[in-house]
């Protein structure tokens, strides 16, 4: 169990910020669904554990992870109780079944050349009622729409929905799908970093919200094991 110290919660302070680092951000858009009652917690490409830092109540919490990059595994190490280090999809096989009150799969499954796969097994080490919390990017956001159909261009990044390790594309229907197809019951869904444009919010008044969806980056989703 882990005690937040005076200097971690100067991090904690520090995450807040919006130019936090990739591997060090504390995501509060994500922990606001987070289930208070969970004891045991797995976060699937924690960084530098900076997720559990806002946390409550830490010395009741056990805490695990999983990171690929070894340099920021080495400092979740330091906040977690146990880090994994690489592949997700290999090293979800070494969970203990049956295991975590709460899983947190952010931004993961589009890295990931079996999503589908990686999330039947990830079922089998939710405890009975557990949660999966997971965002994933939304590929039919309102620009990346426009760049395809209007000027043909399909660029990949170095960050972003067009992430050059994306592997996978998702719109919010074929998430749900995803999730419904592997054995997950959806609790709810929240779209994330609304579009601001007001070339956009022109365009959803005018079709009556049909489009609503295409104006969120990404969408987190609330799932449980089902039965």
């Amino acid at each position: 169990m882990i005690r937040l110290s005076s200097e971690q919660r100067a991090t904690r302070e520090r995450l807040t910020m919006p130019e936090s680092g990739y591997h060090d951000h504390l995501r509060p858009e994500l922990l606001r669904h987070f289930p208070q009652g969970a004891r045991r917690l797995l976060d699937v490409g924690c960084g530098e554990g900076a997720l559990s830092l806002g946390l409550d109540d830490l010395q009741s919490r056990e805490l695990w992870g999983i990171e690929l990059d070894a340099a920021a595994a080495q400092v979740a190490a330091s906040r977690l109780d146990k880090v994994l280090v690489g592949d997700a999809a290999a090293l979800v096989n070494e969970l203990p079944d049956a295991h975590f009150d709460c899983v947190f799969c952010n931004d993961i499954l589009e890295h990931l050349v079996w999503p589908e796969e990686f999330l039947l097994t990830l079922a089998t080490k939710l405890a009975p009622g557990g949660t999966l919390i997971s965002s994933v990017p939304n590929v039919r956001h309102f620009w990346t729409v426009v760049d395809l159909v209007m000027k043909g261009r399909w660029d990949y990044a170095d960050e972003g929905i067009l992430d050059r390790t994306h592997l996978r594309f998702y719109t919010r229907a074929t998430m749900r799908e995803m999730f419904e197809r592997t054995g997950y019951q959806v609790d709810s869904v929240e779209g994330l970093n609304p579009l601001g444009s007001a070339r956009f919010k022109l365009f959803n008044l005018a079709t009556l919200g049909f489009f609503r969806e295409m104006g969120f980056l990404q969408y987190v989703w609330v799932l449980r094991r089902g039965s």
